[in-house]
Formats: C-alpha cells, structure tokens, sequence
C-alpha cells in the first residue's frame, strides 16, 4: 500500500507541480530570478507548515474510521474533478492544457503591466509567485495529507503513510524544478492531461475504497480491490470519451452536411 501512496502523491504533485513552475519561470524571464524564488521558496515553507500541523492533528486526534470516511468522500470528489477535465479533453469538448501558452499569456500580461527586467527584488513578482506555488501546491498538501493520514497497516502507522505520500511530492518537485533548469523553457512536453487522467482514477479508487471501509464494508480481496475499482473506473472513462466522442461527431456531421448543400446551391443555382 505505501509504494501505491507514493505514486500517486508523486503523480499528482507531478501535474500542480508543472503548473506551478510554469509562472514561476514566467516571473523569472520577465523580472528578475531573485523576486521568482523568494516568492517560491516562501510558499513552500508555508506548505511545509500546513503539511506539518495539520497532519499532526490528523495522526493524533482524528479516529481513523471518521477519518477515511471523510477524506474518502473528499477524494472521490476531487478526483472526479480530474476525471471529468481529462475526459473531457480527451472527448475533444475541452482544449488540451498548454503550458507554453498560458506561460505567452502570463508574460503579455506581465509586460502589459510594464513589469522589466531588474536587479532589485519587486513585491509584485514575489506575490505572483508566491500565490501560484502556494495554490497549486495547497492541492499537493492536501494529497500528502489525506493519502498519508489515512494509511494504517501492521506495518506501518499515520505518520508513516504521511513520509511516504511527502518523498513521492517531494520527488515530483524536484525532478519538475531540474527538468526546467535543464531546459529553461515550459515544459510542454510533459503528458498532462494523461497525468491528470491518471491522478483522477487513482483517487477515485482510493477514495471509493477507503469511503467504504470508512462505512465498515469488508472488501474481498482485501487491498487487492484496489486493483478492481481502478479497472472499474478505466472501464468508465473509457466508454465516456467514446459516447462523448461519437455525440459531438453526430453534432458536425449535419452542419457539415449543410456546409456542402450550400456550396453546391451557390454552383449550380
């Protein structure tokens, strides 16, 4: 169970991770690096405040049972949020996210504002980047929390599942920072949308499963059924994108249909 905890900490962390470089990078090439860290490595102490106290009262004070009932419930929500944004993209109702478009858009804003290029640190880029680490890392946090808090096995405790979900985050941050200090540019190429697809299956699963023990359902299988509600919801998705797909293709095919009456009309009147 503790390996599962660290890839999808990892995973998810991954894709908030992406995201929140993307402005951090923005702010440096557009102000100056000093404002870009100061902000990011300020937002990240406070993330290691939140993860810290509020996984402690978690491990010390919250029964266990309530406790993966309630982050079941929150899990299986916010991982439908994920599922439904990949899906939806994935259907072609939704455009793919683009880094390296968001990252234009930031700049031209930036610019717009008459933000340049300065040795001196500027409150502005700072607060920009210090808002987006802590947003999107806000959503890392409460991964870490929930995923560790309510992992107990003979084996291990709250607070391990906790260290275990916090390497597989912290692994993810790192490699996103030396992926961009390697390449300085948006990192475009990462799948995100495949992440988040991804992400959004295994916190459903868990969600499910842990919603479930949460009401004292005993699953066969044990923690093997993990694997079922994961193929379960991978069934799902999969027929959603094809009925969404198939129902947006019945939608142009009649306005394509008139597209060409018409240009056969303005031929031959």
């Amino acid at each position: 169970m503790q390996w599962a905890i660290g890839i999808a900490s990892f995973l998810a962390s991954a894709v908030e991770f992406v995201e929140a470089f993307t402005i951090v990078l923005v702010v440096g090439v557009t102000i100056n690096w000093r404002s870009s860290l100061a902000g990011a490595f300020a937002a990240a102490g406070t993330l290691a405040i939140i993860v810290a106290t509020l996984g402690v009262a978690l491990v010390q004070y919250v029964p266990i049972g309530i406790l993966r009932l309630v982050v079941g419930i929150i899990l299986i929500l916010f991982g439908l949020k994920w599922l439904k944004k990949a899906i939806l993209r994935y259907s072609g109702l939704r455009a793919l996210h683009d880094e390296e478009a968001i990252f234009e858009e930031t700049r031209a804003e930036l610019r717009a504002r008459g933000e340049t290029v300065t040795p001196r640190v500027e409150p502005f880029g700072v607060a920009l980047s210090y808002k987006a680490v802590l947003l999107e890392g806000l959503e890392v946090a409460f991964i870490v929390i929930t995923f560790g808090s309510s992992t107990v096995t003979t084996a291990c405790n709250r607070s391990c599942g906790i260290s275990s979900a916090a390497i597989g985050a912290i692994i993810a941050g790192l490699l996103v920072i030396l992926l961009g200090a390697l390449v300085r540019a948006p990192l475009k190429h990462v799948p995100e949308n495949t992440l988040k697809f991804i992400v959004g299956i295994m916190l459903t699963s868990f969600g499910t499963f842990w919603a479930g023990e949460g009401f004292r359902i005993e699953w066969p299988l044990a923690d093997a059924f993990l694997l079922i509600l994961v193929a379960l919801y991978l069934v799902a998705s999969f027929i959603l994108v094809l009925w969404l797909r198939e129902g947006k293709r019945r939608e142009l095919s009649p306005v394509a249909v008139n597209t060409t009456t018409q240009e056969q009309e303005e031929v031959h009147p």
